[in-house]
Order: C-alpha cells, then sequence, then structure tokens
C-alpha cells in the first residue's frame, strides 16, 4: 500500500481525460483496430480517434531504438516486478452490484515468432524441464491493487488470471522469469534473443456464470534480459540513437516513460482451458466423420508369400493427389493428430515439398523426424512375422471330397510375448481374448508343448502354422493349438 502514498493525484488519469469520445457501455464490441500510442499533440484534436472500452499500460520504458512504422520494443528484467495499470473508458452506474461488475483479465506471455508459435509446447516443455519448480509468469500479489481471486494454473507456466472491478483503480504486478535468450537455437554467446508478447484478455460473465464472453485484447513486445541487463540495453539504444543526425534520429520513435498495449485478436479460447502439456488431443480439431482407424488385412494364399513393406494399404499413404481432408485423415491415423490445425489448408502435395529441416523448426525435433520419416514411408519391419491358417474342422472335411488349400494370413508381432500372440490370434479368429485358456504348438509324435515367452522369441521368421481352434468346457472357452 506504500505504492499508492508515493503517487501523485494525477498519476491515475480518469477516463475523460484519455479520450474525448461519448460514453459507452463497458460490455461493447471492440473493434479490432490498432490503438495509436502517445501523441505529444492533446487527444481532443482528433474527435475520430478510436476510443477502446478498455486500456492497459505496462510500466516500462519502450525503446528508442525502433522506426516510426515498426512496432514498440519493451525491455524488462528478469524477475523484475512491473505493473500493468487496469483502465476502463466506460461510465458504469454505481447502483449495478460489484459482482455483476467483475471481469476476468488473464495475462499471458507467448511468442512473438511465428516459427517458435508453431513449436510452443516443446519450447514450454524444454523450459520446464530445465527450470523445474519455476514459473514463467507470476504474479506478485503483495504489491498488486485491486485485484481479487488472483490464480496461476500450476501446468501454464506462462498464465495467470484475477478479477477486477472497472469501476475501482486496479494495477497488477507481474514478473517474467525467462529471459528471450533461453529459446535461441544457437547459444554460442551473443546472440539475440527472441522477443516475446505480453498480452491481456478481457471477458465478463455469461449467464450461467462463467468468465468467458470476450471484451477486449491487447498486446504488446517485450525483450527479457538477466537482472539490469534491460536497463543496460536501454542505455545503449539511447546512446546509439544520439550518435546520429537530427535527420536519421527522427526515423526513430521516441521512447516512452510507459508501453501501451495495442489492441488485438483475443489468445484461442482452446489454449486457455487446455494445458499446453496434454499430448493427443487437438483443440478445435474435430475427426472427419469417415474417419476409421481399421484397414483391410493383408492376404496371401500361399505360406511362401513375401512381404512387401512398401505395399500399403491406399488409405495408409500419403500422396501428392491427396486432398485437405485426406491429408487430415493422415496425420491422425499418423499419431500427429496435435498439428492437425496447424496443417489445416494444406494438401498432400503441400505437406510434402517440406523439407526434414522445415518439419524440425514446425514440430520440434522429434516429432519433426518422424513426420519425415512417414511422408516417405519409412516404415518399421515388425520383429517376427508369422503366416497363420485356420485348420478345417473334421465336419468340413467329411463334407468335401477335396478339401482347397489353405489361406494364410500376416502375422506381425513387436513384443514377442504370450499374451500378444494370444490376443492376435484370437483378432484373427473373432473369439474372445479372455476365453482362450490355453495356447499350444504340436511337438514330436502329435505331443502338446505350452507356448512360452522364450518359445516365441526363438522362432524363425516368417514361419507358418495351421491353428486348431478346440472348444472346451468347465470352464467354457477354447484351446488353440499350432500345427
Amino acid at each position: 500500500m506504500l505504492f499508492w502514498h508515493s503517487q501523485p493525484e494525477h498519476y491515475w488519469p480518469g477516463p475523460a481525460e484519455h479520450y474525448q469520445c461519448p460514453s459507452s457501455s463497458i460490455f461493447r464490441e471492440s473493434l479490432a483496430l490498432p490503438f495509436l500510442k502517445q501523441e505529444d499533440q492533446p487527444l481532443h484534436s482528433t474527435p475520430e480517434l478510436h476510443c477502446p472500452a478498455f486500456q492497459y499500460i505496462l510500466c516500462a520504458a519502450t525503446s528508442p531504438a525502433v522506426k516510426i512504422q515498426d512496432e514498440t520494443l519493451t525491455y524488462l528484467n528478469q524477475g523484475q516486478s512491473y505493473e500493468i495499470r487496469m483502465l476502463s473508458n466506460a461510465k458504469v452506474s454505481s447502483e449495478v452490484p460489484e459482482c455483476k461488475r467483475l471481469v476476468k483479465s488473464v495475462v499471458r506471455v507467448v511468442f512473438h515468432d511465428r516459427r517458435l508459435q508453431y513449436t510452443v509446447r516443446q519450447q514450454l516443455e524444454g523450459w520446464k524441464w530445465s527450470r523445474p519448480g519455476d514459473r514463467i509468469l507470476d504474479l506478485d500479489i503483495p504489491l498488486s491493487v485491486g485485484v481479487m481471486e488472483p490464480h496461476a494454473h500450476p501446468s501454464m507456466l506462462n498464465t495467470v488470471d484475477f478479477l477486477w472491478d472497472p469501476m475501482k483503480r486496479t494495477s497488477v504486478f507481474v514478473q517474467v522469469h525467462c529471459i528471450s535468450t533461453e529459446f535461441t537455437l544457437r547459444k554460442n554467446g551473443g546472440e539475440k534473443g527472441v522477443p516475446f508478447r505480453v498480452q491481456v484478455d478481457t471477458f465478463r460473465q455469461n449467464e450461467h456464470g462463467a468468465y468467458t464472453e470476450h471484451l477486449h485484447s491487447a498486446s504488446c513486445q517485450v525483450k527479457v534480459f538477466k537482472p539490469k541487463g534491460a536497463d543496460r540495453k536501454q542505455k545503449t539504444d539511447r546512446e546509439k540513437i544520439e550518435k546520429r543526425s537530427i535527420q536519421d534520429r527522427d526515423k526513430y520513435q521516441p521512447s516512452y516513460d510507459t508501453t501501451v498495449l495495442t489492441e488485438c485478436v483475443p489468445w484461442p479460447d482452446s489454449e486457455v482451458c487446455t494445458s499446453p502439456y496434454s499430448p493427443g488431443s487437438t483443440p478445435g480439431f474435430s475427426f472427419p466423420r469417415n474417419f476409421k482407424l481399421s484397414s483391410p488385412e493383408r492376404v496371401c494364399s500361399s505360406p511362401t508369400c513375401q512381404s512387401d513393406s512398401s505395399t500399403e494399404g491406399a488409405g495408409e499413404v500419403l500422396s501428392l493427389s491427396s486432398s485437405i481432408s485426406d491429408t487430415q485423415q493422415w496425420l491422425i491415423r499418423n499419431r500427429f493428430s496435435s498439428y492437425c490445425r496447424l496443417f489445416t489448408n494444406f494438401t498432400g502435395s503441400d505437406l510434402m515439398k517440406l523439407s526434414r529441416n522445415d518439419l524440425v523448426q514446425i514440430c520440434g525435433a522429434a516429432d519433426g523426424i518422424r513426420l519425415w520419416n512417414a511422408l516417405k514411408a519409412r516404415s518399421v519391419q515388425p520383429r517376427l512375422t508369422l503366416y497363420i491358417a485356420r485348420e478345417p474342422t473334421e465336419e468340413a472335411v467329411e463334407k468335401q471330397e477335396e478339401a482347397p488349400p489353405p489361406v494364410y494370413q500376416e502375422l506381425y508381432l513387436e513384443e514377442l510375448t504370450t499374451t500378444e500372440l494370444t490376443h492376435r490370434l484370437a483378432e484373427l479368429f473373432t473369439i474372445p481374448t479372455g476365453q482362450v485358456h490355453r495356447l499350444c504348438k504340436q511337438g514330436p509324435t502329435g505331443i502338446r508343448i505350452l507356448v512360452t515367452d522364450l518359445m516365441i522369441r526363438n522362432l524363425p521368421d516368417e514361419s507358418s502354422f495351421q491353428v486348431a481352434v478346440q472348444k472346451v468346457q468347465n470352464p467354457e472357452g477354447f484351446h488353440l493349438i499350432l500345427r
């Protein structure tokens, strides 16, 4: 509270002093237009100036080494508390209950670089692994004023949210604990750090009491340095500009004591409610109606039939002629569903034109190499291939004088265990797995040998068997005999 006593009364200007425009409701739609930065002339000289519903001011100086046509850039020190003033340009009746006036603001630190936005999950996961127990963004609650119910989700390290009353003076202090150079590709010293964005999204309550109705969003570009590094960088920029001629100085923006966040589109709602570290799910993407996981099994008429790993089902291979829908299904089928939204408008030709380096930059090293191998149809050979045919029953043999040759089907094993083989055989013969009580192999002189994991590991590759299915009682089920 000492903070407030140290500030003069005019430190918090009223909404009318910020904008000379008609009053409006706090919950009106905000136009997606950039808000002009501070001007030397009074604002009442431009009556057509856009008047946003909210305004957020970061109390940190902008860099003087930014050209007029570029966006402002602000330097921050790692771990230092910076104030964000939450201003409202609305006149709300004091008769409205406070609970109805409250809005929810979500503050987050995100990547400014589009390339890093594509790999945000991998980048944040890597930072979390290297900095266990730390957060990217924190609230300094003792310094904050007017903030209610502050919340920092334990898995969303770059996001905090809180409630506040637009009729009251509200100021939130935030700390950024990651530095820009932590996300550079090469770390040999002297490299430039990547820029971040500090974004604030504000919501109001819907009829169910949830803060989901979007009101306003704004953000600014920042770079984070080690402690006191931002002050040194600001001084260096100022000295560099002062050495230039007067004509060259006019090409650069002046340095302002504070940074006004410019209006922008809201951050995707799915990212607010979804942890950035939850694998598998794709926010905002639904499976196609005609999507099927199953594919026809390959059948050969001889146990000597050779397997061809390059021959795949039509639905398993992505071709240059694949449509957008086919490409999305292929991504899901090959466990790349988390990138479906990223490749929303990609056809098979678009995806296959990407180089290995492109995929690594977009999807990260692990998934990028995996996607590259999948696009090149580099399938992994199974550890053991068996050819299986069902032995005809005695009734079937009696009905037919000359039995047709058996038809064999491929069976692939990866784990080389009895459980896996039993499960594969039960699927092949449409038998409930739980009803297969015994799996045996016929040995010399017709003896039955219990199949074990060791026996499966020592089977020759591409062995062929005819399997007899015997129904037993007490308990009811089946015995499978390999012959």
